[in-house]
């Protein structure tokens, strides 16, 4: 798979920062490469990698009349997701990665997955990737260089990093900063993959963030593979912004600009695969088009949040694309995204039409040629398209992109809101009491399981912030970093919990969902403004009747009341239940939040 001709042999120095280059050394040492290629993010090297990438199959061509510049991927079929059960946090103590991660003694960590890398880049090439998360000149960056073996991994960190000269540039200047103050190397973390073999059973994500290290073998899918998402801009970042005072989390930021003019921005955290991208670019009602409402995407996925001079929270998104669930996105569901995706694309797993388009469930009403696996389409083999098939596509393309996407500074934060999909129990929406009580609602988020991840679809999982999978450190300890920002003259967001999916008895959607969404999110912006009416209730404030406007949008009568039900007997099995989680991660788990747990209960009855 050597997709570009050798730059550089095996020996060469690539950077000006020492500590790189020694660190580039030992791992082709480690792996023994044919050849060395350092990324410069340019034009001409992605057209080359995609050249080697259609030379040997590993990239198939898509249909260039209907999508220019798009190309198709398939995995291995044992490869189609995060495997959360080879995930491991590796810190020297047991108990700083927390019962919500998979531990293993660094050493140990160390030695097992070294055993695997011993020679596995043998007739491949090495290639180094420099990238940035977030706007290159942003102070609220990090960078990262990630070692890997694959060109689809170097052309898919294209796309959602700011990968290549630039990046290289910002980690030599931070390094010779650290130098000069005595410090071996800057804070540039290091992720090492390798596809290896695509064995299941030789497959393993290391993360040891008291080194700022990442080692991914034996996957090539997106969020084990491409080391800057999830392994760097969460879980070690995760790990960074509570030694630094800001946070990073699972989370979405879009703008909202009313009739007025004034834009305001919202970060929402939801668990994968469910809706956040749909929101990101929703699409306001044609009465609120009319009236002059728009929405503007800055990031999908994950937000960086950090106190500003003002008191604020202000956010970046780290990322430079989307790495987007393709089944269900549709010209209903999400017209932005689809537009977004109809150039410059790489999609994962998808299936294909006679004209050699891309297909997926949900798409339209056409019926496929062949299944994500390259097979004849056969409905006994199970759906066209795998369930967590995914498009990676550069944040530029979309049409809400907000044109403070690369702003520096970032955007500051309004409300914050956490979801999840719940058939019966939360109500469409409610706001917390206060920051304390905010955190408990976080934290007890929980979901139906979707196939982003591998087990069992359809389980209510308690998913604390939509982080669970990605929380680099112990939950207790992370809780206690949530409510550190409750300072003196901070001003910070109000919060709020939505819920999409609850159904009525028939087993159907109550909400209409998709961009009636943003009725949902004026009523809460009007929170903010201390403008909206809510009454009081034991789980937070709830809207009044008639403080959500429903015009245009036909609801039967008495779903609005049972999409804002609350039911105290089921509540106070819920948090019941809440209690339970938190006492079963330890004594680390802020008594602030146990408290708060006892009061929400007790107001329940």
């Amino acid at each position: 798979m050597n997709a570009v001709p050798r730059q550089h042999p095996p020996s060469a120095h690539g950077s000006t920062l020492p500590a790189l280059d020694h660190w580039v050394a030992e791992v082709a040492a480690l792996t023994r490469p044919d050849a060395i290629h350092w990324c410069d993010g340019s034009d001409g090297e992605y057209q080359a990698l995609v050249a080697g990438m259609l030379a040997d199959g590993t990239l198939l061509p898509l249909n260039p009349d209907t999508h220019p510049g798009c190309y198709l991927h398939r995995s291995h079929p044992d490869d189609v997701a995060r495997v959360e059960h080879l995930t491991f946090v590796c810190t020297r103590e047991r108990e700083d990665a927390g019962p919500n991660n998979h531990w293993m003694a660094p050493d140990e960590a160390h030695a097992q997955i070294d055993a695997l890398f011993d020679g596995c880049m043998r007739g491949r090439t090495l290639y180094v990737i420099p990238y940035c998360m977030g706007p290159i000149d942003s102070p609220l960056a990090r960078c990262g260089v990630e070692i890997t073996d694959s060109p689809y991994v170097v052309a898919n960190m294209r796309i959602m990093t700011r990968m290549g000269a630039a990046a290289l540039a910002r980690i030599e200047r931070e390094g010779a900063q650290a130098a000069a103050r005595g410090q071996a190397t800057g804070s540039f973390v290091k992720g090492l993959h390798s596809i290896g073999e695509l064995d299941p059973q030789r497959r393993f994500i290391m993360h040891f963030p008291e080194s700022l290290q990442i080692k991914s073998y034996g996957s090539g899918y997106g969020g084990n593979a491409l080391l800057g998402k999830k392994c760097h801009a969460l879980r070690i970042a995760s790990w960074q912004a509570r030694q630094e005072g800001w946070l990073a989390e699972h989370m979405l930021i879009l703008g909202v600009e009313n009739p007025q003019g004034q834009t305001r921005y919202i970060a929402a955290a939801f668990p994968s695969a469910c809706g956040k991208t749909n929101l990101a670019m929703l699409i306001p009602p044609q009465g609120y088009r009319q009236a002059g409402w728009k929405i503007w995407t800055v990031g999908d996925d994950i937000c960086w949040m950090r106190p500003g001079a003002d008191g604020r929270l202000w956010a970046i998104n780290p990322e430079a694309g989307f790495f987007g669930v393709a089944p269900g996105t549709s010209e209903k569901s999400n017209p932005n995204a689809l537009a977004t995706i109809q150039r410059d694309t790489i999609f994962t797993n998808v299936a294909l039409t006679a004209d050699n388009q891309p297909w997926w469930e949900g798409l339209d009403d056409r019926v496929p040629v062949t299944d994500w696996q390259g097979r004849p389409f056969d409905p006994a083999n199970g759906p066209a398209a795998h369930p967590n098939s995914r498009f990676t596509v550069s944040a530029r393309q979309c049409p809400t992109a907000s044109p403070h996407m690369e702003d520096a500074g970032g955007v500051p934060i309004s409300a914050i809101l956490f979801g999840g999909r719940r058939a019966g129990l939360v109500p469409l929406v409610f706001q917390s009491r206060h920051w304390t009580h905010g955190v408990l609602t976080g934290a007890a988020m929980a979901s139906e399981t979707t196939a982003a991840a591998t087990g069992a679809v359809g389980v209510v999982r308690r998913d604390p912030m939509a982080m669970k999978p990605f929380c680099g450190y112990h939950f207790g300890d992370y809780f206690g970093h949530w409510l550190s920002f409750d300072t003196p003259g901070a001003k910070l967001p109000g919060i709020f919990h939505v819920n999409w999916f609850r159904k009525g008895t028939d087993g159907r959607f109550l909400w209409p969902g998709f961009g009636e969404n943003l009725r949902v999110l004026e009523w809460i912006l009007g929170r903010v403004d201390g403008t909206a009416a809510a009454r009081e209730t034991a789980i937070g404030w709830l809207p009044e009747r008639g403080a959500i406007n429903l015009d245009g949008v036909a609801l039967p009568d008495g779903v609005l009341d049972a999409l804002l039900e609350i039911d105290p007997a089921a509540w106070k099995a819920e948090m019941d239940s809440v209690q339970q989680s938190l006492e079963e991660l330890g004594e680390r788990v802020p008594q602030a939040l146990r408290e708060e747990c006892r009061r929400t209960a007790a107001a329940l009855g």
